[in-house]
């Protein structure tokens, strides 16, 4: 053993033969570490690059899917194309391909705005042409909002609201965006001086318009989806929005504060509008600029009995403000601003209210210009959530610009000649009389001209039990003025008329074209249990986009439950209103049987009623009929 230890340790202590071999060892150390870096790195960049490709290609399947849902799919790939790869390959779901995309929109209104901005400098201009691009601008600016909003609403899909109500604000902003674009070009279609700045700005606008167009059509993809997805997830649940249509209540977004308010009979106001210097401010224009900006409360402005001879604009910063009349014939704002004399249809209105949740009530809004200055506007509408009760709005052509977003009318008064209402915005009026007037002669009345232009949008106008006539003027000489129930101004135009009374004012075609074959394959006219003169349907056009409903289920998309989400917030206005359908409460019962028949000719039981109702009496008495009602059918004969 101690040899053997000697060995061992004579081996551990014999110098140069170790000390090579520990050499030898670190290189081979050294030289394997290297190797395994090396390789390492190689599997590592290998591995990132096989990552980053499969979310690349991840990336690029969302995006085509995305995209394939809109009504310009190249442009949607070509302007996501323009964002940055890092921003590009992080796509994950149709909801990023979204926000990307109003994000990209979003720059694109910024450059025109400021192309716009730069025209205004031009010292060459007419005085409409001034007055046109100020109107690019405010819809320009407001489109802009409508797209922040949109994004922050995205940001917070689904959890931020319920899933109807987002569905419905997301397509509300971006139809309005959308509408905007169009807006500013239409206010160049006048002359052709006007064309040729229209032509300066056109391809910026349609490209804005595209894009929005785009994000509509992913978003309505998108919430469609959940929302059919959710309704899977909860069938035995009852969706909020579908009540008695016969129950005469408001629609949520209008809280029970909001219809105390306009129903009552005694308000306080914030302010009193006087003509004769009685209250606050002589002007409505003075009380609207002294109300508070964006305020979350009902601001109210009573205007007095009086006619206020001014025009009225309510800014997009003036939430909430209601106007509070002392009837719709005593409170009168009137003005007379027209095209012919050098406005813009736009700018022509007497009141313009733009800032969301708007009310009136009580009050006529008039444009005085008269059938021969052509676009006259009384009332312009742009606010969202907005509702008018009790109120008139008289003109001749363009009487009530409904522009854009969600409103509702009942019980108000509508008279004027030439697409008298008309616009974009998604609008029900409910228990309303709307009266063509008598106009210039060799022109045609035409009750609407609806300015839908995306098949994606939410908008329309649908006029539900309510009273299209003639005012007293045009009833003499109906025959020599054709009246119609509305006609295209744009592609996509779209029209309700349900449980209506219609008069023989209305021509049996119904509906007019606008020039040739346009839109009259892609619009939508559509009516539904109308009564009266005018509302046979056997000689009415014939065109593709109009049909008569016959099914409930069909009419019920066009109630301001579903068509203007009227369950979210009419009630807020304290205006009266119904969501749905009446019920008929005869629809499910069987026929009566007559027990006798009266028919003067004598081929009935009795000759005459009083004879039939004797014999009943005597019945009665001998008691036959103690337990029973006897019904009388009498035939067409007068007795």
């Amino acid at each position: 053993m101690a040899q053997d230890k000697h060995s061992l340790t004579g081996i551990s202590d014999s110098g140069n033969h170790v000390s090579i071999f520990k050499k030898n060892k670190r290189l081979f150390l050294a030289s394997f570490a290297a190797l395994f870096l090396v390789a390492t790195i190689v599997a590592v960049a290998t591995g990132v690059s096989s990552h980053k490709n499969s979310k690349n290609e991840g990336a690029h399947a969302i995006v085509k899917s995305s995209c394939s849902s809109t009504l310009y799919p190249e442009l949607c790939y070509s302007a996501i194309a323009t964002a940055p790869a890092g921003v590009t390959s992080n796509l994950a779901s149709l909801k990023d391909v979204i926000e990307l995309s109003i994000n990209l929109t979003t720059k694109a209104v910024q450059h025109n705005y400021f192309t716009v901005e730069k025209l205004t400098g031009n010292t060459k201009l007419t005085e409409r042409e001034k007055t046109a691009l100020h109107d690019c601008l405010e819809t320009i600016d407001e489109t802009l909002d409508e797209l922040h909003e949109a994004q922050a609403d995205i940001n917070g899909y689904p959890n931020k609201k319920s899933l109807k109500q987002q569905a419905d604000d997301l397509k509300t902003l971006l139809s309005s965006a959308i509408t905007n674009q169009e807006t500013c070009l239409d206010g160049f279609s006048h002359d052709g001086a006007d064309k040729k700045v229209r032509k300066a700005l056109l391809k910026g606008q349609k490209h804005v318009e595209k894009m929005c167009s785009n994000a509509l059509a992913m978003i309505r993809n998108m919430t469609d989806t959940d929302i059919a997805t959710e309704l899977l997830r909860n069938t035995n649940r009852k969706l909020k929005e579908e009540k008695d249509g016969s129950e005469s209540v408001w629609p949520e977004w209008m809280s029970a504060a909001d219809r105390r308010l306009l129903q009552s009979s005694s308000v306080t106001p914030n302010v009193v509008v006087a003509a004769d210097g009685s209250g606050d401010y002589k002007t409505v224009s003075e009380a609207v600029a002294a109300a508070p900006k964006k305020s979350s409360k009902r601001y109210i402005i009573r205007i007095k009995a009086g006619v206020y001879r001014e025009n009225v604009d309510v800014p997009k910063d003036k939430h909430n403000i209601v106007f509070l009349g002392d009837g719709r014939k005593t409170t009168i704002i009137t003005a007379s601003r027209n095209v012919v004399d050098g406005s813009t249809t736009f700018k022509s209105a007497t009141v313009a209210a733009v800032g969301q949740g708007f009310l009136a009530r009580g009050v006529t809004f008039q444009n005085t210009a008269g059938s021969s200055k052509h676009q006259a506007v009384a009332l312009r509408v742009g606010s969202d959530l907005s509702a008018f009760y009790e109120c008139d709005m008289l003109a001749y052509q363009d009487t009530l610009y409904v522009h854009s977003n969600r409103q509702f009318f009942i019980n108000c008064l509508v008279a004027g000649t030439v697409d008298f209402i008309f616009g974009n915005a998604a609008v029900v009026f409910q228990d309303c009389d709307i009266h063509a007037r008598r106009p210039d002669s060799g022109q045609k009345n035409m009750v609407t001209a609806q300015g839908r232009t995306d098949p994606n949008q939410n908008t329309g106008i649908v006029i539900q039990k309510s009273r299209i006539g003639a005012t007293s003027d045009l009833l003499p000489v109906k025959s020599s003025f054709p009246t119609y129930l509305g006609r295209p101004w744009k592609e996509y135009s779209r029209t309700v008329i349900m449980q209506s009374s219609i008069s023989d004012v209305i021509n049996p075609a119904g509906w007019h074209e606008w020039s040739g074959s346009f839109a009259l394959s892609t619009l939508f006219y559509a009516e539904y249990q109308n009564s009266g003169a005018g509302a046979g349907t056997s000689s009415r056009v014939t065109w593709a986009g109009y049909k008569v409903i016959t099914s409930a289920s069909e009419a019920q998309v066009f109630t301001p439950g579903n068509f203007i989400a009227g369950s979210s917030w009419l009630s807020s206005t304290t205006f009266p209103f119904s969501l749905g359908l009446p019920i008929d409460k005869h629809k499910n019962r069987s026929p009566l049987k007559a027990d006798v028949v009266v028919a003067a000719e004598g081929s009935g039981d009795y000759s005459t009623v009083s004879a039939a109702v004797d014999a009943a009496q005597r019945e009665a008495v001998r008691g036959a009929l103690s337990e029973s009602k006897q019904v009388f059918t009498g035939k067409l004969c007068k007795y």
